[in-house]
C-alpha cells in the first residue's frame, strides 16, 4: 500500500525507468521541449559536464542537458522534435571575440586581392589583373566613384614590397583607386585618389601616420600608414545608401552564419556605421547578436555613446558593449610599436626603427580611458607589439588606480601579438582579458620569422600557450576582414601554428582543440560579459548551437581544418544550413 505514494514522488525519468516503460511512446509532461537533440556527440563547454547524451530546447532556452531517456521522459511532449544528429557533433555557437563586421561587408563588394590561398593577389601584375577584371566586370567603381581593391599582402607578393602609386595608374587614371593592405592598417592610392584626397608633395605627415615619399624625399609614392591612411580611407569611402549599407551587412552576417558565429563583433565602429547598425537592427535584419565597440576617438561626441544602446542586453540582437582605442599598428605591415627593433626595417625607414605609438603621449589616452571608466564603459585596447603593451599596463594601472569604484572592468588586450612573457602576469593582476590572434601563425609565420622580428621573438607571437598555463581566461579571433571569419581556420591555428613554408611556429604555444573551442566559445562570451547567458551548453542559457560534421576532439590536430560548419542556431532557430549533409564517420 505504500509503494504508489514513494513512487510518486521519484523524477518522473527516474518514475519511467523504475517502472520499465517505454520512451518510445511519451507520456504527459508539464513543460515539453520544442526539440530534443541525441545521437552525437555534445561538447557542452561547462566544465561540470563537459559531454552529455542530449541537450532539450524550448523557446530558444537550452531547459536541459543529461541523457537522452531522461530529457525524453521530463521534455518530450506530442509536438516535441527529436533531432538525431546522426553521429555529428553539437557545440555551442561560437562567439567572435574580435572583427570588423561592416568592413566584412565592404569586402564582398571589393576587389580581392588576398594572396592564395585566398585569393589571387601573389604579384604586383597580378593586382594590377584583379584592379582591371573588376573594373571591366562590375559597375561598383562607377557607381560608388571608387574602385576598392581589398587585402594585398607586401610579404607574399614576388616583389616583396608595397604596390605604388605609378602601378596603380597603369591601371586607371581616370577613377580613384584605393588598396586596402590585408592588415588594414596602410594603404595604396593612384593619383587621382590622391588628388581627390589633396595630398601632394607639400602635405606633412598627420600625428600618428604617415605618408610614404618618393626618391625625391616629398612625392607621395601612394602608400599611406595608420592615421593617414585611415582619414583618406573614411574620405575616399563611398556615401553607401541605406539600401546599400544595408545589403553588405547581410551578406556579411551570411559569411559569418555559414560559420558557426552567434556573436558577432564590429570592432573600431565609425559613427556612420554605428548608425547603421542601430538602424539594421531595429529593422529586424539580425540574426545573429551583433555587438558594437565604437571607437572612442571618432566617436566622441557621439550621444549614442551615453544611449540605452550602451547595456550589456542587446535590443533586436544589437548592443554597444564598449569602446575601443587603438595604440599601435600592424606587425606584418610593421607598423607596430616595439622596444626592439625589426628585424628587417620596412622601406623607408633606417636600422633602428622599431615602429611608433599611435598616442606619443600618454596624457591623451590616459584621458580617453579615464573618460570611459568613468562612464562605465568597457575598454577594448588594439595593442601589437609590446611597447604598446606596455603602455596599455602602465595607463591601466593608473586609471584603476584612480577610478577604482568598479573591480571588473574586463578591459580587453585586442591582438597582443608580441605579448612577453613578464607582461602575462601584469595582465592577471590587472584583470585585463587578452583576446589573441594565433591565425597569424599561418598567414605571416614566415614573415615574422624572417622579417618583422626574427627567429626567436617569432615563436613567442599570440602566446596561447603560455597564457593557458598561467591560469588565465582568453579569446583567440579572425579579425576579419583582415583574414576570413573561417572558425575551423581559426581552431586549426591555435592548434597547430603551421607556417606557409610548412614551420612549427613555437610548438610549445599550441592549444588542444578543446581549449582552442573554449577561446572560441564560453571564454569570448566571458570577455563580453555574456558568459551567464551563452558559450556553453548550460539549463538556462541561450540556445545558440553549432552542428558540425565531425568532433575536433577526437581528431588529429591535421585534420581540424577539415571539419565542416553544417547547422548553425541562434536561439533555438536554425539561421544557417549547408546544403547536404552526410552522416560522420565513428
Amino acid at each position: 500500500m505504500t509503494v504508489i505514494p514513494r513512487l510518486a514522488r521519484l523524477p518522473l525519468a527516474t518514475l519511467i525507468s523504475t517502472l520499465g516503460l517505454s520512451t518510445g511512446a511519451f507520456a504527459a509532461v508539464d513543460n515539453p521541449a520544442d526539440t530534443i537533440f541525441y545521437g552525437g556527440p555534445i561538447l557542452t563547454m561547462d566544465d561540470t559536464y563537459p559531454d552529455v547524451e542530449a541537450v532539450a530546447v524550448d523557446d530558444g532556452i537550452i531547459v536541459g542537458v543529461g541523457t537522452r531517456t531522461m530529457l525524453e521522459a521530463d521534455f518530450r511532449g506530442p509536438d516535441s522534435q527529436l533531432r538525431n544528429l546522426n553521429g555529428r557533433t553539437l557545440i555551442p555557437g561560437f562567439v567572435d571575440a574580435h572583427s570588423h563586421l561592416s568592413f566584412v561587408g565592404v569586402q564582398a563588394v571589393s576587389a580581392n586581392l588576398l594572396p592564395a590561398p585566398d585569393g589571387p593577389g601573389n604579384s604586383i601584375a597580378a593586382i594590377q589583373q584583379a584592379l582591371r577584371q573588376y573594373l571591366a566586370s562590375s559597375t561598383r567603381a562607377q557607381d560608388y566613384g571608387v574602385l576598392i581593391g581589398f587585402n594585398y599582402d607586401d610579404s607574399q607578393l614576388l616583389e616583396q614590397r608595397h604596390p605604388t602609386r605609378a602601378e596603380l595608374d597603369a591601371v586607371s587614371t581616370s577613377i580613384p583607386i584605393m588598396t586596402i593592405h590585408q592588415s588594414g592598417h596602410l594603404g595604396v592610392y593612384n593619383s587621382k585618389a590622391l588628388e581627390v584626397l589633396g595630398i601632394n608633395a607639400s602635405t606633412p605627415n598627420p600625428e600618428g601616420g604617415t605618408i610614404y615619399r618618393e626618391e625625391d624625399g616629398v612625392t607621395p609614392n601612394g602608400l599611406m600608414a595608420e592615421n593617414a591612411h585611415i582619414a583618406a580611407l573614411i574620405k575616399l569611402l563611398p556615401k553607401f545608401t541605406p539600401q546599400q549599407s544595408l545589403d553588405m551587412l547581410m551578406q556579411a552576417q551570411q559569411i559569418y552564419l555559414a560559420n558557426g558565429f552567434t556573436t558577432i563583433q564590429d570592432g573600431r565602429t565609425s559613427p556612420q556605421t554605428l548608425q547603421g547598425l542601430a538602424q539594421a537592427a531595429k529593422a529586424g535584419y539580425f540574426k545573429a547578436d551583433v555587438v558594437a565597440y565604437p571607437d572612442l576617438v571618432a566617436n566622441l561626441q557621439d550621444p549614442m555613446l551615453d544611449g540605452p544602446l550602451m547595456s550589456r542586453n542587446y535590443t533586436d540582437h544589437f548592443r554597444i558593449g564598449g569602446v575601443k582605442l587603438t595604440f599601435d599598428g600592424s606587425p606584418q605591415g610593421k607598423t607596430a610599436w616595439f622596444t626592439h627593433p625589426y628585424f628587417q626595417p620596412p622601406e623607408h625607414e633606417s636600422e633602428g626603427y622599431s615602429g611608433h605609438p599611435l598616442f606619443a603621449d600618454d596624457a591623451q589616452a590616459r584621458r580617453l580611458m579615464e573618460l570611459a571608466y568613468t562612464n562605465g564603459w568597457q575598454v577594448m585596447v588594439h595593442a601589437n607589439g609590446d611597447a604598446a603593451i606596455d603602455q596599455l599596463i602602465r595607463l591601466t594601472d593608473a586609471v584603476q588606480r584612480e577610478i577604482p569604484e568598479i573591480s571588473d572592468r574586463r578591459t580587453v588586450l585586442i591582438h597582443g601579438q608580441y605579448l612577453r612573457a613578464d607582461q602575462i602576469p601584469q595582465l592577471a593582476t590587472l584583470g585585463i582579458f587578452p583576446s589573441l590572434y594565433p591565425m597569424h601563425t599561418f598567414y605571416w609565420g614566415d614573415w615574422h620569422r624572417d622579417s618583422v622580428a626574427g627567429p626567436e621573438r617569432a615563436r613567442f607571437i599570440s602566446p596561447t600557450g603560455a597564457v593557458y598555463r598561467s591560469g588565465m581566461k582568453f579569446s583567440i579571433h579572425s579579425d576579419a576582414p583582415v583574414t576570413f571569419p573561417n572558425s575551423m581556420r581559426i581552431l586549426q591555428s591555435a592548434t597547430n601554428r603551421v607556417t606557409r613554408s610548412n614551420l612549427i611556429l613555437g610548438p610549445e604555444e599550441r592549444l588542444d582543440a578543446l581549449t582552442a573551442l573554449k577561446a572560441m566559445t564560453i571564454w569570448p562570451a566571458y570577455q563580453h560579459f555574456e558568459e551567464n547567458s551563452k558559450g556553453s551548453i548550460e539549463k538556462g542559457k541561450v540556445a545558440d548551437l553549432v552542428v558540425l560534421s565531425h568532433n575536433p576532439v577526437t581528431l588529429q590536430r591535421e585534420q581540424l581544418l577539415g571539419v565542416k560548419v553544417l547547422e548553425t542556431i541562434k536561439g533555438g532557430t536554425t539561421v544557417y544550413q549547408a546544403e547536404a549533409q552526410q552522416p560522420a564517420s565513428q
